[in-house]
């Protein structure tokens, strides 16, 4: 007889689930069908217009449900590790004598205390901190789709080119004249501080059988991810990273470096009555090419609902389900990434991004996850104050386009 592993049992309960999913928008598809006929003929019909929200939003549900068992199977064990060498494992020994009783002092009696200081706390084992790194990636998702750059101190400064140099044409003999030279800007994106403060009282920490590593990083992970997803998107630059959204948004015909473009929806607060799905096409071609190649639509839930009703010229739905468990959703043929900080559609709001996040958006990570435990502020709680330092902004802003939901 087989014994089915932790992970099969996942594994199983995520391709169900998306099974499930499969047979809603099969559903969906049908009942929107009639809608559209009822509409032809007669302007609608009740009925089936509450038939299709109650399905679509089952289909939200359910996605909803895929994401958060593929991001619960994204945990690996932590104790589940090949053979360490033996200053890891001292270190990691360390650490979890720190944790449950306060003795720092094995850090500096074994030489393991770089990047650590027993006022603001002591860094994280590698596995600790990869562990909680992996799953920000799954469950943030601009950290997924942007540039991350490792940096060792507080600032990272980027040179770029906003004006390429000019070129052009001789024949051998031509004389050449001289070509204006590239414009160079400098960006920097510092690192801001990121805390989470989980509490445990002393009887769970006493209690050896207690994985006081995977508990701390299970307690975190996903605080930070939802702190910094909502950060890359609405951030205001003060203590936190600058979101994309809180850049200065202009006409795309009128684009100029230091903007985001963006094209509008064709109605306040809405997509056009007539052909919605045009202005989705427009955005889809904001961008140049070479940024378009890899292209991503990034928008919340509700935002992603309202679209998958929206059909082509062809009669073809334009949002399709991903392939298999666990892949995105794609739009016109480009991923949608699912940002719930994304807002929702609203007059004038900036609901949709599109581009190559890539080469547009840039996190930078310093190096470390420091905790500092703290039995004194809220006894009989022991609180493990842990901080990490981020940073985020936008590196290219040719990269990235939005679409207003307003008439022009």
């Amino acid at each position: 007889m087989e014994l089915e592993t932790k992970d099969g049992a996942a594994n199983r309960e995520i391709k169900d689930a998306f099974g499930d999913f499969l047979r809603a928008f099969e559903a969906f598809k049908e009942s929107n069908d009639a809608r559209l006929i009822e509409i032809e003929k007669r302007g609608g019909d009740v009925v089936l217009e509450e038939k299709v929200d109650r399905i679509n939003a089952a289909l939200t549900e359910q996605k909803s449900l895929i994401d958060e068992l593929t991001i619960a199977a994204a945990r690996p064990a932590l104790g589940e590790t090949k053979a360490e060498p033996r200053g890891q494992r001292e270190r990691k020994a360390a650490f979890d004598r720190y944790m449950r009783k306060g003795d720092g002092a094995c850090f500096e009696s074994k030489a393991m205390s770089v990047g650590s200081n027993a006022d603001g706390g002591y860094v994280v084992p590698l596995e600790i901190a990869q562990t909680i790194d992996r799953v920000l990636a799954k469950a943030s998702p601009i950290r997924a789709l942007a540039t991350v750059q490792q940096i060792g101190g507080n600032t990272y400064r980027k040179p770029v080119t906003t004006v390429e140099a000019a070129s052009g044409w001789v024949g051998e003999t031509d004389s050449r004249a001289q070509t204006t030279t590239p414009t160079i800007a400098a960006l920097d994106f510092p690192a801001m501080e990121l805390y989470a403060m989980p509490a445990a009282t002393q009887t769970l920490l006493d209690d050896a059988q207690v994985d006081i590593e995977q508990w701390l990083a299970n307690e975190v992970q996903i605080v930070f991810a939802e702190q910094e997803g909502a950060a890359f998107i609405n951030g205001d630059g003060t203590a936190k990273p600058t979101g994309f959204l809180h850049y200065t948004a202009v006409a795309d015909a009128s684009w100029s470096w230091g903007n985001l473009g963006y094209i509008a929806s064709g109605a306040a607060g809405a997509f056009a009555t007539e052909d919605p799905a045009d202005a989705l096409i427009n955005l889809a071609y904001a961008p140049k090419q070479s940024y378009r190649a890899n292209g991503t639509w990034v928008m919340n839930r509700k935002t992603e609902a309202a679209i998958r009703k929206f059909k082509d010229g062809d009669d073809n739905y334009i949002w399709q389900p991903g392939v298999a468990a666990g892949q995105s959703a794609s739009l016109l043929g480009y991923p949608v990434a699912e940002a719930e900080d994304m807002p929702d559609i609203a007059s004038n709001s900036y609901s949709i991004a599109f581009g190559d996040f890539a080469r547009g958006y840039l996190i930078v990570d310093r190096v470390g996850i420091n905790v500092l435990r703290d039995p004194f502020s809220a006894k009989p709680y022991v609180l493990f104050y842990t901080t990490k330092r981020v940073g985020g902004g936008v590196q290219n802003f040719e990269a990235i386009k939005l679409m207003k939901f307003a008439a022009s």
